[in-house]
């Protein structure tokens, strides 16, 4: 583009959400550029190397019912694998170690039956919250004023039933039972179906898998729009205007557009000045912290686990890696184990590469048996230091955050629109709810340009 041209639109960000919005806009005609600050599009997808194989160490999984990501894996051309969950599961408590099958694992009758009550209490009050309007409750201020933590203390008593819950919270949102609202728990699941969806494999969360990894997603969509994708951009600046919004970047350079589209967590705007300020848009950004993770992957000449009946599934409070599952390669050519250390134990193992890899490898030796000690390589990425999202997988609701603000985490500010994930009404948290909300925001912009013309 030439210096001070007046582009149609902007959009920050070149995560599933951002090259969706852009992606859409220019199918309409509308002159935009993406804006990303790092080196790769992608966003919290992010892929690394092991053992000479590309692996996926951001999101991973395509879920039972995300239609348009895998209208997007077929436009692309990359195949789908099903997520492998043949064998029995590892559940491990404390020192105790036990195999099962299923969904839920095995505790005791108290445990069972106090879960099952909590489950019950859990789809009563979720069916009372819509996901795209949390804050129409009729309790929703004292829900949201509630944490998770809390609920949890009143309805599940038994040590066996908190230890299972505890483990789900980590694995779903990588927080702690005490820093999610209650009517933020129900809302993800409302947004997600189920608790049992979000932790399931075949006909959940996790059904399928991106052979050779979800970036090449990223990466070709971004090929479809050429140069209009800027990496290395990171904006620090942006000035909103009578008739046009004004970005700077680090390097001093500027961008002008009528429409800009953030599409980033809300958390990640807190570094940027954007003027004029407001205010609810602040608050946003403090009221959305991101999980906390560290994903690992680790590969083994063969997947041993399979061998001994198992399908590589661990749910652990032992060990730090913990949901673990099978990441083997289609053509079996490797053993993959990925899982993640997360919520108070990723802060605990971050910063100290040495030993986060020695307590991940013990835990797994711990769990699987001597042949898990022997890796033939191991990769992770500590998403709590990345300098753009600041955590994963997605922006977690504290007290108070969503009955005050969620009908502006949508609104339009200005001539500022807003996308990513945490904004979808559906499959909030996933590349789903990413691509869902790109589609949305890239509708709102099309339609102020053209009422404008």
């Amino acid at each position: 583009m030439r210096d001070g041209e007046l582009l149609d639109a902007l959009v920050v960000g070149a995560g599933f959400s951002g090259l969706t919005a852009a992606r859409r806009l220019a199918a309409a005609g509308q002159s935009v550029r993406v804006l990303e600050a790092r080196d790769v599009v992608g966003g919290r997808v992010r892929a690394a190397r092991l053992a000479a194989r590309t692996v996926d160490v951001g999101g991973q999984w395509v879920g039972a019912g995300h239609e348009r990501l895998m209208a997007l894996a077929g436009e692309a051309g990359a195949t789908l694998v099903a997520q492998y969950d043949q064998g029995r599961h590892l559940l491990q408590i404390g020192d105790r170690l036990r195999r099962f099958s299923g969904v839920i694992p095995p505790a005791s009758p108290l445990a069972l039956a106090e879960t099952a009550l909590a489950m019950q209490r859990i789809e009563w009050l979720k069916r009372g919250v819509r996901a795209d309007a949390p804050w129409q409750h009729a309790r929703a201020e004292r829900l949201d004023a509630l944490t998770l933590d809390q609920w949890r203390r009143r309805w599940v008593r038994s040590a066996g039933a908190r230890a299972l819950f505890d483990a789900a919270t980590r694995a779903i949102f990588c927080v702690e039972p005490a820093q999610i609202s209650m009517l933020g728990f129900l809302q993800y699941l409302r947004a997600n179906r189920s608790l049992d969806y979000l932790v399931d494999t075949t006909g959940g969360a996790q059904a399928f898998i991106v052979d050779g990894g979800m970036q090449q997603l990223a990466r070709w969509l971004a090929d479809t729009l050429g140069e209009v994708v800027q990496t290395g951009a990171e904006v620090v600046a942006i000035t909103q205007q009578d008739d046009r919004v004004s970005v700077r970047l680090s390097d001093g350079r500027g961008y002008h557009a009528r429409r800009l589209i953030m599409a980033l967590a809300p958390s990640a705007t807190a570094a940027m000045t954007i003027t004029p300020a407001c205010a609810e848009r602040i608050q946003l950004a403090q009221g959305l912290p991101m999980g906390s993770v560290i994903k690992c992957v680790i590969a083994y000449p063969r997947a041993f686990w399979r061998e001994a009946g198992l399908s590589g599934e661990l749910v652990s409070n032992r060990s730090p890696l913990s949901p673990v599952f099978d990441a083997s390669p289609a053509d079996e050519s490797m053993g993959v184990l990925a899982g993640f250390v997360a919520g108070r134990l990723a802060t605990q193992y971050s910063g100290d590469d040495a030993a986060r890899r020695d307590a991940v490898l013990a835990g797994l030796t711990n769990a699987f048996g001597p042949a898990a000690a022997k890796p033939l390589d191991y990769v992770d990425y500590d998403w709590t230091t990345d300098p753009y999202s600041h955590g994963c997988y997605v922006g977690v609701p504290t007290p108070g955050t969503l009955s005050r603000l969620w009908p502006a985490l949508r609104r339009p500010t200005g001539r500022i629109h807003w996308a990513g994930t945490e904004t979808a009404t559906a499959w909030t948290g996933y590349i789903e709810g990413a691509l869902e909300s790109g589609e949305r925001a890239a509708a709102e912009v099309d339609a102020a340009l053209r009422t404008a013309h």
